[in-house]
Parts: C-alpha cells; sequence; structure tokens
C-alpha cells in the first residue's frame, strides 16, 4: 500500500490551520492524493531557547496553551516534533526553564525531536529517553556516505539537505531509505554558501531577543542584521524552476517507488495564505484544490484567524 507521510510545519502560527486541515484529511479523504498521511506536526513553542531554522520573535507561550496543542495534535494519533535544532546551544543553556517544560509536558512516549547540536542531542536523550530523535536538515549533510554513517544512528528519520534532492545516482546508493525524509519545497536558493550561517544567525537573534524580553527598552540589545533576496521573497510559485524542487510528479513517480515516504513541509513562518496553497498543491488531487482551498479559507475566518474589513457606513450628502 502505497504511503506519502507529511510533515506539517507549525506548533504556534499555523495551528489552527493544521488542525482543519487534519480533520480535512478525516472528514473528507477523497480530497486528498493516493496515501497521504499527516505523520507529525512540527515546530516549538516560543520563547524555545533551543529552537533552530527559523527566527521565532518575542512571542511567549503560556502553559495552558502548551499543554492544549500537545494534547489536540496528539489525540489525532499524531506526533508533535520539536525543532530543537539550534546549531549552537550551549551547555550553559542546557537548564533552560521554557524547553524542559515543552519537554516535560509531551513526554509520553509518543513525541518527538529534531536535533541538530551534539550538545544538546547528548543532554535530551540522556534526560528524555521516551523521545524519538531525528537528524535536521541543519546539519547539512551532503554527501550520501555521510548520510549512510547518519542513518547507522539512532535517529527515527534523517532529513535530507534540500541540494541532494534529485540526486537520484547519490539517493541511490542510500541504504536505509525508508528513514530518509525530503524537504518538498525548500525556498532557498540552491548551493546557498550562506545557509549554514543564516542558522547560526537566527540561534544569536534569538538569544538576544530572550535577553531583551527582561531589559527595559533603552536598554535592549539590536539584532544582528540579515537579509536574504530569495528566501524572503520565495513562495511555491517562485521556486517551481529550481534544481531542488519536489514535485508532485516526483513524489508518486520517483521518490515512493524509491522506498522514500517521508516529505516535510517548510513554513513554520510562511505567509497563510501562500502556505494554503502548498498544502493543496502536495496532498490535495486538482480536481478538489479550488472545494479545499475555500474550505480552509472559510473555516480560518470562523475562527478568526484573520478578519476581513467590510466598508464603514457614511452620511451623504
Amino acid at each position: 500500500m502505497i504511503e506519502a507521510r507529511f510533515h506539517l510545519p507549525g506548533l504556534r502560527y499555523n495551528y489552527p490551520l493544521n488542525m482543519f486541515w487534519i480533520s480535512l484529511l478525516e472528514e473528507r479523504p477523497h480530497f486528498f492524493r493516493e496515501g497521504v498521511k499527516i505523520a507529525s506536526v512540527f515546530g516549538c513553542f516560543p520563547m524555545s531557547m533551543w529552537n533552530g531554522g527559523r527566527l521565532i520573535t518575542n512571542d511567549q507561550c503560556d502553559s495552558g496553551f502548551v499543554r492544549s496543542v500537545i494534547k489536540n495534535i496528539n489525540s489525532k494519533g499524531i506526533p508533535i516534533r520539536y525543532t530543537f535544532n539550534n546549531t549552537i546551544v550551549e551547555r550553559s543553556e542546557l537548564d533552560d526553564p521554557f524547553c524542559n517544560f515543552c519537554m516535560d509536558e509531551a513526554n509520553n512516549g509518543m513525541n518527538e525531536v529534531i536535533v541538530a547540536s551534539p550538545v544538546l542531542e547528548e543532554y535530551l536523550r540522556n534526560k528524555y529517553p521516551n523521545f524519538k530523535y531525528n537528524s535536521s536538515t541543519c546539519k547539512e549533510i551532503r554527501n550520501a556516505e555521510q548520510i549512510n554513517e547518519e542513518l547507522k544512528k539512532d535517529y527515527e528519520t534523517v532529513v535530507l539537505d534540500y541540494n541532494m534532492n534529485g540526486q537520484w545516482d547519490a539517493i541511490d546508493t542510500i541504504t536505509d531509505k525508508s528513514r530518509l525524509e525530503v524537504l518538498v519545497n525548500a525556498v532557498c536558493h540552491p548551493n546557498c554558501k550562506r545557509r549554514g550561517e543564516h542558522y547560526k544567525n537566527i540561534a544569536r537573534n534569538q538569544r538576544i531577543i530572550r535577553k531583551n524580553m527582561n531589559m527595559p527598552p533603552d536598554r535592549q540589545i539590536p539584532l544582528e542584521g540579515w537579509q536574504c533576496e530569495y528566501g524572503d521573497y520565495n513562495n511555491l510559485y517562485t521556486i517551481m524552476e529550481y534544481c531542488t524542487f519536489v514535485s508532485t510528479d516526483d513524489i508518486w513517480g520517483e521518490y515512493i517507488p524509491r522506498g522514500i515516504n517521508n516529505f516535510k513541509i517548510e513554513g513554520r513562518t510562511a505567509y497563510l495564505f501562500s502556505l494554503i496553497e502548498t498544502y493543496c498543491y502536495y496532498m490535495i488531487k486538482p480536481e478538489y484544490i479550488g472545494q479545499a482551498r475555500l474550505l480552509l479559507i472559510k473555516n480560518l475566518e470562523n475562527m478568526h484567524v484573520f478578519t476581513i474589513n467590510k466598508p464603514r457606513p457614511a452620511k451623504w450628502p
């Protein structure tokens, strides 16, 4: 039986969209392409010091929200995956109260963590052995031989560097393809030379934001600047010509026949309507995309995730 396991982005900002998407799959399975399954929802709860890959701004979650999200997603039989893939975590940050609280609340044997830092991974595996651990794309492993070495370790999945997408000669030499995970919609330009430094910039800025939370405005530390002419402006339609883009034909025609069935959708901080387009493209049959899109938009409007303003009455003359 074909299985296409999709990993959805966002435990905070995309939480309403993801819950509606899970319900849509339950209630209208005929909308979806063959074998689609929601395998996890990944992300973090702001402000998680260990988070990596995307900058989370000053938006502290409270304990009630954290518990509710974990409970509701897990109740659907779906694990959450913490993106604790900060590449520069220091040992002094391992006792972070909020991150450990998040781990404690999800410590039920069902949930997972994406890791990149050896320092953090060692700490988490020792303190939280009930979690499954995944090797992050933030490690930037771009060699099939090294991927095979990574697969020998105790990881649930190993997320491929996006630059290996479509590199069939290399992919075909990977031994345990069932544990590979493919990032299908990377907005980064192929072979970006700044990707690793961008991850570090995000981590440093996240550390600054945490410090600023307890400081008066006149003493706050400025964030490190960063500008990207690609990732900051790209979306599903602008990346389709990239050699790293993974199309639906690639998924069902190339990856799944090779035994690769884990597909990660990027977009924890993506524009909501752009993410809806991405979800529909990858998981909905073409003839149902319009219906699915409208259902999502209507439900999200009803939940006041966004508001459509109406004209204000005026007097004439």
